[in-house]
């Protein structure tokens, strides 16, 4: 580039100065401009120019001073060999596709140089060769010429196109030789070469209807290409004949439901020309929708065809237009008359005009239901209708104008039977084949209350277990009502009554909406078993109806009750009597029975006897069904006196229910006998005594010592304390002032009642020795009123404070007055006299001293509440053999110094203490001591 010229300016010095500086800074600034060229479809990396010889600079220090090509976010076509110094291809480059036809293709690219912040231009020219053919785009081209056309006719040829430019781009045209045809080049103002087809002499398409010539273009350059095509020149008749068709009018009849694509007719037209003048094509003429819509025309063939269907109720008649043109443009008309046939292809229609959804069931006989109107699109035959209903139904029709039935009631109907009918109406035509409709008229019947509630039942029958929990559901019944809504909305009720007194209601009660059952109270089946009721169910009609069920209610029972035992009965106190068996008896012999009975009934009061226990097992047996207690083995002199039987009583019910007795046996044959033996208990000696192993003899040695070591201890505090009372009575102060009550007389003497009685005894009940130490007993303890004030410890009860340690104890109740005899109890002329009394008294004085005998042994025994002899309370056992009705009061005192010892203590069994049953008496204080038995 060339520096700018030097001007000097004269006026302005330090402007010029300035001025030199600028332009001597842009000179070393400024951009350098490198040129280069090089020709299209090189290789990759073949060399353009010596890049580093240009900006002067050694190939090393391009990359010292960060000499690259500037990239503008295209793919870059050269790039700079840093080993080399020179600029190469990044690629091969196409010219046609870089710069398509220009005359010159250059591309320019920026070179920076980074130490010097230097920007040097660089232009690289693409050089173009020729590297494509002209090409014509097709292989053959026709063209038509008319026979008739004169010489010097042009017409025009393809021309060939070659990308390449200047002298590698197309050059010329060359054609084969042809007596009738030249060619000629014309050159556009584009630089463009159109070849031309020129007529030198006429044709005649019969002596040569068709010219085959090639056609060749040709390009320059080192390497000339060339194309070649070829070319048809077809000679065309002149057209001199039109169309004709066969016929002037085609007449057609389809049946309405043919299918579509079905061919109807084809129409023909005749051409006597020859090639394009003789081809005849047909068209509509005048095209209407319609017809375009149902019909088809093939234009080739001349065949019509159905498009679209036909419908003989839209159109019975069609008038097409046709006409056949022939390649030049000559036409023929003619028409297609296309009649339409009816078939039966239509359903009769049924509209209803007029309709009533629903009528009482009570309406009468005739009754207009519905209005409709039937009509087919059909025509002739096709179009007649017949209306018909099922037979079935309770309904007529009744044909009333023109097209129009009505539907009636036949009779009158019942809605409990059909409450809704769904009536079809048929419409049926005449046509071949039938054609139908069903019409579905719904018809509801509107309820009256004409139907009372109807329970499923005539009567009822219910069970109810008894002891039953309150509210328990018991049966639900359900009256059925035919009617509807309110008329068949049943409610529930009992008839009033009264059970036993009270009302029904109370017992049991309805739900009014379920009808469901419930009993309000608990039923008890030994007081009502059956109960017999009367439902009512009332609809809520106008008016209601109602109707009546009767209702029985049964109890079930129930295993609530357990067996009561009558014999032998167990008195309040809880002593049982006891019964003798002679030593004599055989196995077998009736000892006594039990009976028992229970409330229940049915397996509930089946009942069944076995023995429980018995303190001699083996001995005795009672019967499964009957209760009797028999011997089972004839009874031996080793047998105990006393014989202890539980006898337990059970039912069948569902669980079972159980009673137990106890029943004494005394084994004798008389009293004295009873008596004889208790003065002459020992214990038995049995050899199984010898086989007790060391350790058992130790221990009940050892119990042995600590127990008398007990008894020793006990009686001298009770010694000491029976001491400090006779120190007390001798005073005579205290009892000056004790009033008599707390004496007993009996034939004027006078006994202070106060015992104290202490025994070691051994039981004769089992074969192992019982150690037994009944606890003292004090009965009806005297003491003075002073005494009770003053509340002095030597008079209070020391037993009762140690054996029960309750507070209640420490206070004296007052004396049982009913203890003592009466007037015409005491002995003597005035208390032998019984009165209503039935006791059985002793006859003789033998009699009497043994009975006075065994009352002083019972007596003994009711100190510690463990008689052998225990009956009935007061009794002292002694009504086994003088009756029930003998008690402690009828007892006489013979002799003055015999005297009842003691307390008068209810004897009691071992089934009354283990019921827990408290003896009969007086109101005195009375301590009773168990007796415990250890083997």
């Amino acid at each position: 580039m060339a520096a700018p010229p030097y001007r000097p300016v004269c006026s302005k010095l330090n402007r010029l100065v300035g001025i030199c500086l600028l332009l001597g800074t842009l000179w070393e600034i400024r951009a350098q401009q490198i040129r280069y060229s090089v020709p299209e479809e090189l290789e990759k990396g073949s060399f353009v120019g010596n890049i580093a010889k240009d900006l002067e600079l050694e190939p090393r220090e391009l990359a010292e001073r960060g000499v690259r090509i500037v990239s503008r976010g295209r793919t870059p076509l050269f790039a700079l060999n840093l080993r080399s110094g020179s600029l190469v291809t990044a690629g091969r480059i196409d010219r046609e596709e870089l710069c398509d036809r220009s005359p010159k293709c250059v591309v320019s690219l920026e070179v920076l140089l980074e130490d010097k912040v230097k920007i040097v231009g660089v232009e690289v020219e693409i050089i173009d060769v020729n590297d494509n053919a002209p090409n014509f785009g097709t292989e053959q081209r026709e063209i038509k010429v008319a026979e008739h056309e004169s010489p010097g006719t042009r017409f025009p040829l393809p021309e060939a196109f070659d990308p390449d430019v200047g002298v590698n781009s197309l050059q010329g045209y060359q054609l084969s030789s042809n007596a009738h045809f030249s060619l000629d080049v014309q050159n556009g103002a584009d630089g463009i070469k159109y070849p031309e087809l020129v007529l030198e002499r006429a044709l005649d398409r019969e002596e040569e209807a068709v010219h085959h010539l090639v056609l060749t273009a040709f390009d320059g350059g080192d390497l000339v290409h060339s194309v070649s095509t070829r070319i048809r020149i077809t000679l065309m008749d002149i057209n001199d004949n039109a169309p004709l068709f066969t016929q002037p009018e085609y007449h057609v009849n389809v049946r309405e439901n043919v299918p579509v694509g079905s061919r109807i007719v084809t129409v023909k037209a005749t051409d006597p020309d020859e090639g394009a003048n003789g081809e005849v094509t047909y068209s509509f003429r005048k095209v209407r929708d319609k017809i375009s819509q149902l019909f088809q025309l093939n234009s080739m063939t001349g065949d019509l065809t159905i498009l679209g269907d036909l419908d003989y109720e839209d159109s019975g008649f069609y008038d097409i237009d046709i006409e056949a043109h022939d390649g030049p443009g000559l036409r023929a008309r003619s028409k297609v008359l296309v009649t339409v046939l009816d078939v039966n292809d239509n359903a009769p229609e049924v509209m209803v005009t007029s309709l009533t959804g629903s009528i009482q069931e009570t309406s009468s006989p005739g009754t207009v239901i519905a209005l409709f109107n039937v009509h087919d699109s059909d025509s002739g035959e096709n179009g007649l209708v017949t209306c018909s209903i099922p037979n079935n139904l309770p309904f007529t029709l009744e044909k009333a104008y023109g097209n129009y039935y009505r539907l009636l009631t036949h009779r009158t109907l019942d809605r409990e039977e059909v409450s809704e009918y769904n009536i079809t109406v048929t419409a049926t035509d005449h046509g071949t084949p039938q054609l139908s409709t069903e019409t579905h008229i719904s018809l509801k019947l509107t309820d009256i209350n004409d139907n009372p509630p109807a329970f499923s039942h005539a009567s009822y029958s219910a069970y109810i277990p008894e002891n039953n929990p309150r509210g328990a559901s018991i049966l639900s019944m359900t009256a059925q009502d035919p009617d509807s809504i309110e008329n068949a909305r049943v409610t529930y009720s009992l008839a009033e009554g009264t059970l036993q007194g009270e009302p029904l209601s109370s017992y049991v009660s309805i739900n009014s909406d379920t009808g469901v059952l419930y009993a309000l109270h608990s039923f008890d089946y030994e007081q009502v078993r059956d109960l017999q009721l009367l439902v009512t169910a009332s609809d809520n009609g106008d008016p209601p109806l109602s109707s009546n069920v009767s209702l029985s209610l049964f109890v079930l029972d129930q295993n609530d009750n357990a067996p009561e035992i009558l014999y032998p009965s167990l008195p309040t106190d809880g002593s049982t009597g006891v019964e003798l068996a002679p030593r004599s008896a055989e196995p077998g012999y009736l000892v006594t029975k039990v009976v028992a009975v229970d409330r229940d009934s049915g397996q509930n009061a089946w009942l069944s006897y076995r023995l429980l226990k018995a303190s001699e097992p083996g001995l005795f047996v009672v019967g499964l069904h009957t209760g009797e207690v028999r011997t089972a083995r004839a009874l031996l002199d080793r047998d105990a006196l006393k014989q202890s039987l539980v006898v337990a009583v059970q039912d069948h019910g569902q669980p079972p229910l159980s009673a137990t007795v106890t029943l004494t046996v005394a084994v004798a044959d008389s009293i004295p006998d009873v008596l004889a033996d208790l003065g002459s208990l020992e214990i038995p000696s049995t050899p199984e005594a010898s086989d007790l192993t060391l350790y058992l003899v130790v221990a009940v040695a050892a119990v042995s010592c600590l127990f008398l070591t007990f008894v020793i201890v006990l009686l001298a505090l009770r010694l000491r304390r029976w001491h400090k009372s006779r120190l007390l009575q001798a005073s005579g102060g205290g009892l000056a002032s004790l009033p008599t009550s707390h004496f007993v007389g009996v034939d004027g003497v006078r006994a202070f009642l106060q015992t104290y009685s202490h025994e070691v005894s051994l039981t004769a009940d089992s074969r192992k020795s019982h150690l037994i130490f009944p606890q003292p007993n004090y009965a009806d303890t005297l003491i003075s009123q002073e005494s009770c004030e003053k509340s002095e410890p030597l008079l209070i009860t020391q037993d009762l404070l140690e054996t029960k340690g309750d507070a209640s104890l420490q206070q004296q109740a007052p004396p049982n007055t009913d203890w003592r005899f009466s007037q015409a109890q005491r002995p003597g002329t005035s208390g032998s006299q019984n009165g209503d009394e039935t006791g059985t008294w002793p006859n003789n004085q033998f009699d009497t001293e043994m009975l006075q005998a065994m009352i002083l042994a019972s007596a003994s025994e009711a100190a510690d509440g463990s008689s052998t002899l225990g009956g009935g309370a007061g009794t002292m056992g002694l009504s086994a053999r003088y009756g029930p009705q003998f008690t402690l009061q009828h007892v006489p005192d013979y002799r003055q110094n015999v005297y009842i010892p003691g307390s008068n203590a209810t004897l009691t069994n071992a089934a009354g203490k283990r019921d827990g049953k408290a003896p009969a008496g007086g109101n005195g204080n009375k301590k009773k001591s168990g007796k415990k038995e250890k083997k």
